[in-house]
């Protein structure tokens, strides 16, 4: 089942920003560095194309350290683009912020021409923690679940430095369903939008093919070899045993158990991950995007279909001929 998950804030958000990045000189895109193409918006790139714009890879003390290299190469490989990793917790890292956005636009700054960055990334990615160390102040609301900033907010860095920040923005219509359940699993999507278990299932799935050794070690689970033979719902179980998830009867509440494994993943506990691959996400976004345009040449074509119909109602005329029409119409 594919994951969606787009609230109305977001639509004002949406208006928000394509009237702001009218006035933009950088963008800066927080991403989760456990995940950078999944969590980068792809709405906001068609809205600031030709912006210069700083990819900011945060949470980098989460990721697996030789993906993230991967992942810079793969974004300042790309035109009017630099990319850094940071952990927005930390104060000299987040000053490059500012080095990398006069870097991008080095005709910007002073009174006469001030500096105008915006913020944008997906719920959660730690915008408002990033801003707050910026500020030295606590300017911006923090928290650690999806859709804490609800308005815009301007913030001055210094006198000819202005941030604005805006609400975590996810995107109408997610068309790589891999992407959905790795969002899901970082805590970008909100809760009441997808299935725990399904999720954890998911998650399960990436961690057994990549990271193996890190799951054996945090649940005490057997061999490579014995767990090659359990599906990842068995495998589910088995960590609700180890946590101690049982109901009566010696039952695994396999909802605590994904609550669990879902949790662990976020707070890093399991180990420094990350959930794709540079290669794996233009892959998965490929396969998306075809099944996106093979579902929307069908809905096009119904549509045809349904006007055709409509040009073709039967008249008082041809009234005998009416009902085979309309059955075969129907058989159609």
């Amino acid at each position: 089942m594919a994951i969606q998950w787009f609230p109305g804030h977001m639509h004002v958000t949406k208006k928000a920003v394509l009237e702001r990045a009218k006035d933009t000189d950088v963008v800066i895109e927080l991403l989760d560095a456990r995940l950078p193409g999944s969590s980068a918006n792809p709405m906001l790139a068609e809205i600031t194309q030709g912006i210069p714009t700083l990819k900011v890879l945060n949470k980098q003390d989460l990721a697996d350290p030789e993906s993230t290299a991967a992942w810079l190469a793969y974004y300042n490989a790309q035109p009017a683009t630099q990319a850094i990793a940071l952990d927005a917790s930390e104060l000299a890292p987040a000053q490059r912020l500012v080095a990398g956005c006069h870097i991008l636009a080095p005709n910007r700054g002073g009174m006469a021409k001030p500096m105008r960055v915006l913020v944008c990334g997906i719920p959660n990615v730690g915008k408002s923690t990033l801003i707050n160390t910026l500020k030295g102040k606590r300017a911006a609301k923090t928290g650690d679940e999806a859709g804490i900033t609800r308005i815009e907010q301007r913030i001055t860095i210094a006198d000819d430095f202005y941030l604005y920040d805006t609400p975590g923005m996810l995107w109408p219509r997610i068309v790589v369903p891999e992407s959905g359940y790795i969002l899901a699993a970082s805590g970008a999507i909100g809760r009441n939008a997808y299935d725990e278990e399904e999720v954890a299932l998911e998650l399960l799935a990436n961690l057994r093919r990549h990271y193996l050794p890190l799951l054996q070690a945090r649940y005490r689970l057997g061999s490579a070899e014995s767990l090659a033979d359990l599906d990842d719902a068995t495998l589910l179980e088995e960590i609700g045993r180890k946590r101690g998830t049982l109901l009566g009867g010696g039952r695994v509440n396999l909802q605590k158990a994904a609550e669990i494994v879902i949790y662990e993943f976020r707070q890093g506990t399991l180990g420094r991950i990350t959930l794709e691959t540079p290669e794996e996400f233009t892959g998965w976004l490929a396969a998306g995007q075809a099944a996106d345009a093979k579902r929307q040449a069908k809905k096009d074509a119904r549509k045809k279909r349904g006007r055709g119909n409509a040009d073709n109602v039967p008249t008082d005329t041809d009234a005998v001929d009416g009902p085979a029409a309309d059955e075969e119409n129907n058989a159609s």
